[in-house]
């Protein structure tokens, strides 16, 4: 069965309220024609991990305008001023994560692992209400791993398998966050056969990728841009 479905037919596997895993630093590696897609829609109630929320009116950026979000979970908010207006208002919740506990949370929930003690954030707000545990004599928190429902990846090139290759700093949050829901959906660049790639190249199998959308935006001077509107 083949993996590649049109850019539209992926709502079909989002439901109200699900939690979606999404690659992307700042707008690198981020999956925009998923986004825009999903922004379109009359999805609602759903929670987003992500680094951060992209920015104003671009990447996540507009789901949050489109209403679709109830909450955040990421590292970064405040490079959007809508995300922090919402948040303000009332209209989004927000869980703040360290950036390197959102990549380990995200990773152990990948590979089964219920959770881990770290350093980080100990003696913060961030600490509040989490299990302490002294190693070594020192003080540490627990962090629970992260699971998604679906996962919205960006890669630079599919085989027709699901091997993934990613852009450089476009791997970011990718990579992992393919292991870590029970529907993995990536939007990639450009789609080869099979055997292309050499094994040692793939940087995430085929196994772990349900879907393959081939993206509407191109890059253009370094950023992804959408040929069918003016820039």
């Amino acid at each position: 069965m083949s993996k590649l479905i049109d850019k539209s037919e992926f709502l079909q596997y989002i439901n109200d309220g699900d939690t979606l895993l999404v690659g992307g630093f700042g707008l690198s590696g981020t999956p925009l024609t998923l986004i825009d897609e999903l922004a379109a829609s009359s999805k609602k109630n759903l929670t987003v991990v992500s680094n951060n929320l992209g920015e104003e009116g671009k990447g996540l950026g507009k789901l949050l305008v489109g209403g679709n979000l109830k909450k955040a979970k990421g590292s970064y908010f405040t490079t959007n001023r809508d995300a922090v207006k919402a948040w303000t208002d009332g209209d989004l919740e927000i869980e703040l994560i360290p950036q390197g506990t959102l990549a380990e949370a995200v990773r152990c929930g990948g590979a089964g692992i219920g959770g881990f003690y770290t350093k980080t954030a100990v003696g913060t707000k961030l600490a509040e209400g989490k299990e302490e545990k002294i190693i070594d004599g020192e003080k540490y928190i627990l962090e629970k791993a992260i699971k998604g429902d679906v996962s919205l990846i960006k890669a630079l090139k599919a085989d027709t398998l699901g091997n993934l290759i990613y852009d450089h700093t476009g791997r970011n949050f990718n990579a992992v966050m393919a292991t870590a829901s029970k529907i993995v959906i990536a939007e990639v660049d450009e789609i080869v056969e099979a055997g292309t790639f050499a094994p040692v190249e793939v940087q995430t199998p085929h196994l772990y990728v349900d879907y393959i959308v081939l993206g509407k935006y191109v890059k253009q001077g370094g950023k992804y841009v959408d040929p069918g509107k003016e820039n």
